[in-house]
């Protein structure tokens, strides 16, 4: 039976995307390279900022110190954090009809940095009764390792086969799958196409049925 639910941030909770887009679009034109999105976005999506440098900086052969350049990255986007993220359609309408139901938390990659910005902007701490759980919690080890998931089902008390994860990224749904949790994947940043693993995939929280979660749960 399913009694918690775990929401990845960006893509889910907040709507960032189109910042992120922005500040890797910035970062490698600086460096003269256009951003493949297509390509580049898939491997980016649940690392963290480092991990991200490492990844560009194979992808398209560049160098520099990647602890200084994940800082340049982070430093672009801060101010399109406060001024410009919002929450995903849908969210809030979909909170308000679960969060007295079942045990909620937030579970996510995000730099704590950014993610405490848009805590200012949407004050999410308070939404989520602080209960939001980031990677320097599990040894910064990110998605698709399990472990910020399963931190967070310890934190809550809940067994990871009675938790549901509510992502949006290929990694996401990965770390949710090897947690031994289910997965609704959303489609606000990928198609259908590539989050075929999760075990349900809806294009808007709407279509979200719990009732069909744990009918197939208790299948499985």
């Amino acid at each position: 039976m399913i009694d918690t639910i775990i929401f990845d941030a960006e893509g889910i909770v907040i709507d960032t995307e189109a910042i992120w887009d922005k500040g890797q679009e910035i970062f490698l034109q600086r460096r003269g390279f256009v951003y493949d999105r297509e390509r580049i976005k898939p491997l980016l999506t649940g690392r963290t900022l480092v991990e991200g440098v490492e990844v560009m900086k194979q992808a398209y052969q560049f160098a520099g110190d990647t602890e200084t350049l994940a800082q340049e990255r982070a430093d672009i986007v801060q101010d399109l954090f406060i001024h410009e993220t919002s929450f995903i359609s849908g969210f809030l309408e979909f909170y308000e009809s679960v969060r007295n139901r079942y045990k909620t938390c937030i579970a996510t990659s995000m730099d704590k940095d950014l993610l405490k910005r848009v805590d200012q902007r949407l004050n999410l701490s308070a939404l989520f009764e602080n209960k939001i759980y980031t990677l320097d919690k599990v040894g910064y080890r990110s998605k698709p390792n399990p472990d910020i998931f399963l931190y967070a089902a310890q934190q809550l008390q809940s067994l990871p086969e009675n938790c549901v994860v509510i992502e949006d990224a290929p990694h996401g749904i990965d770390a949710a799958k090897s947690a031994g949790m289910w997965c609704i994947a959303i489609t606000t940043t990928y198609d259908p196409g590539k989050l075929v693993k999760a075990d349900f995939v809806v294009s808007a929280y709407k279509e979200i049925d719990l009732d069909a979660v744990n009918k197939y749960a208790l299948i499985k």
